[in-house]
Parts: C-alpha cells; sequence; structure tokens
C-alpha cells in the first residue's frame, strides 16, 4: 500500500486495538490506598512500592487506610464505611530505588555541583482487602 509524502498509518484505528492493553488483567476487586502521601491502586497478590517504613521488618504485617474499595460492580467511597476498612499487606523488603543525578553548571564561571539521591522503598505485597458493607 503506497502513501503519501506526509500521511501516516494509524495503526490503532486499523485494526480497532484502541484502548487494548496486552498486560492489563481483569480484576473484579481492588482498592485505593494511602501510604507515605500517595496513593495506590491494588488487589490481592500485588507486590507495591511504597515509601520506606521504618518502623516495619520484613514479615511484619502492616494495615493501609482505604480511599475506595470496588468489589465488582459495587463501588464504596463513602469515608464512614471506609473508616472500618483497612486493606493489610505484609512486608516483602527494604531495598533503594534507582540513582537520581542532581548538576549544577553555571557558564563561564567555574561552579559546578553534583549531587545524588536514592529513594528509600519498602515492597509489600497485598493479602487481604475486606469487603465493603453493603
Amino acid at each position: 500500500m503506497a502513501r503519501a509524502p506526509g500521511e501516516a498509518t494509524c495503526f490503532a484505528s486499523v485494526a480497532g486495538l484502541r484502548g487494548f492493553r496486552a498486560n492489563e488483567r481483569e480484576i473484579s476487586v481492588y482498592a485505593i490506598v494511602r501510604s507515605g502521601g500517595r496513593q495506590h491502586k491494588v488487589a490481592v497478590g500485588d507486590i507495591v512500592e511504597v515509601d520506606k517504613i521504618p518502623t516495619a521488618k520484613v514479615g511484619d504485617t502492616v494495615e493501609l487506610s482505604t480511599l475506595l474499595v470496588v468489589d465488582g460492580d459495587a463501588v464504596t467511597s463513602d469515608p464512614w464505611v471506609l473508616a472500618g476498612i483497612k486493606v493489610q499487606a505484609e512486608i516483602v523488603d527494604h531495598h533503594k530505588g534507582v540513582k537520581i543525578d542532581i548538576l549544577r553548571y553555571k557558564n563561564k564561571t567555574g561552579y559546578r555541583r553534583r549531587q545524588g539521591h536514592r529513594q528509600q522503598y519498602t515492597a509489600i505485597k497485598v493479602t487481604e482487602i475486606p469487603a465493603a458493607a453493603k
């Protein structure tokens, strides 16, 4: 098939694959939890990287505060109901993230500064998402 110069082919519309993700799995029960100032979408069995939990040791169980629970077609977002629901997770590992280099440079003055940073993370495995009271 010949194309005119500058003409692009959109494979998504040709193949009917718009919005398709090969790795997406069908999850009927999941929750949005808060940990370390961030929010994570989790399901049972997921391993998630959160900011380091300094008091927890590998093998300990932690509770994460829940912001939203989806159980099939039932969506629970009421703060009064979610106050009693805590997602259970097990600590798998403590590790550092990828090194980030911070370089500062000013032209013509010889000013150069280098700084690095590695964020500390805790890997947790979600073991239980309690069903919301309907």
